[in-house]
């Protein structure tokens, strides 16, 4: 029944029951650890993951942590299976690395590839060798050419070299005064007057008999060539100007200048005795157009071409008076007006001082073309030289 003792005795019944267990608590969850690479073979093995297991199950340890690292998994199975050998994941790494730094290594010591295999080929080379009874390559194909095509006809570069070479003409000896110009002595003779390259264009021009090059362009032609024209706009009046200027075959003769455009350039300080000069010779000359040639001019650097002009309405080039002034000539009106002509005489030199002023003579000029050409040169004097070294 119940009551006070009922209760007093249930106590004692209690006590002696012991005390009651408490309910265990939850283990905790081991710590998973990354492994590294090179010990990933070893923590799959079945020993490595129940030592694992063991060792997160055992918590936290009393002793604090020593300084030195803790034995890593492959120290870990060679120490507790004495039959099992660590894995080498480079194997004969060191071998390997010793082959490659021999192949490697500059320069070689060896060859890589052994002559022994490949000694049955025979050598090849992108050019054959020379043998040596080849013949030497001679030396005018290593030379730049003398002669050289623009359109309008060949032009002579190297004169000296033109007159050493096969296509120059030789001297017409068969004619007496051809003859006469063939000495060397003349060239010699005409490179102390006038410079070098014209001197010996001259010296070409007067000992060949229809063989030129012409003083101010070297352009090399025949007489009788029918020429193209040097100006563009001379092409336009073609039909116009179907036939050759007058007095053009004349001129070729005399001085070896081509056309009318050359022999303006070679009368470029003498712009008032143009018309007066153009194929003509000293006995056809008035004593106006010989102050004016005998005249002080412009004195721009024509590369003796107004020398030449000068010389060749002489039938001697003036060479006689020239070099033999004292000498007596014949007293006949042609040799007395070549003398004048020449302007080597004394009247010559005292008359030279009192010529007409080019310009001044110009205006007289009564071809319109050729004083436009004339004009046109003038104001291109910078242009005009490089072609007279042309």
């Amino acid at each position: 029944m119940p009551g006070p003792r009922n209760q007093k005795k249930k106590k004692p019944a209690q006590n002696k029951k012991g005390p009651a267990k408490k309910a265990p608590s939850p283990p905790p969850k081991p710590v998973e650890q990354v492994p590294d690479a090179s010990s990933s073979a070893q923590v799959n093995s079945p020993s490595n993951s129940s030592q694992l297991t063991l060792h997160d199950s055992r918590g936290p340890s009393p002793t604090p942590p020593s300084a030195t690292p803790p034995p890593t998994l492959t120290s870990t199975v060679s120490s507790t299976d004495p039959t099992h050998e660590p894995v080498l994941l480079h194997h004969g790494h060191d071998d390997y690395s010793h082959n490659m730094q021999e192949y490697l290594s500059y320069p070689p010591e060896h060859a890589i590839y052994p002559e022994a295999q490949y000694s049955t080929y025979a050598a090849t080379f992108p050019y054959p060798e020379e043998s040596a009874g080849a013949p030497p390559i001679p030396s005018s194909l290593l030379k730049p050419p003398f002669i050289h095509d623009p359109g309008s006809g060949p032009r002579v570069k190297d004169v000296r070299a033109f007159l050493g070479s096969r296509l120059a003409s030789p001297p017409s000896l068969d004619d007496p005064l051809c003859g006469e110009f063939a000495d060397e002595a003349v060239l010699q003779m005409l490179c102390t007057v006038l410079p070098e390259e014209t001197a010996m264009i001259l010296w070409y021009n007067k000992s060949r008999a229809t063989a030129r090059i012409c003083p101010a362009c070297q352009r090399l032609y025949r007489l009788g060539d029918i020429l193209p024209n040097h100006l563009a706009n001379e092409e336009e009046r073609g039909a116009e100007d179907a036939s050759p200027p007058p007095f053009l075959a004349k001129e070729q003769e005399l001085s070896g200048l081509c056309s009318p455009v050359c022999f303006i350039l070679a009368s470029y300080n003498y712009p008032g005795a143009i018309r007066s000069t153009w194929g003509r010779m000293a006995e056809e000359l008035d004593d106006a157009t010989w102050d004016l040639l005998d005249g002080p001019g412009q004195r721009a650097n024509d590369m003796g071409l107004g020398m030449l002009l000068k010389m060749t309405r002489c039938h001697d080039l003036g060479l006689g008076q020239l070099f033999f002034p004292d000498l007596e000539f014949d007293s006949d009106e042609t040799a007395n007006e070549d003398d004048e002509g020449m302007g080597l005489g004394a009247k010559s030199v005292e008359d030279g001082a009192e010529a007409k002023d080019g310009h001044a003579v110009t205006g007289q000029v009564e071809s319109e073309g050729v004083m436009e050409k004339m004009q046109a040169l003038r104001l291109e004097d910078a242009i005009a030289a490089p072609v007279l070294a042309s």
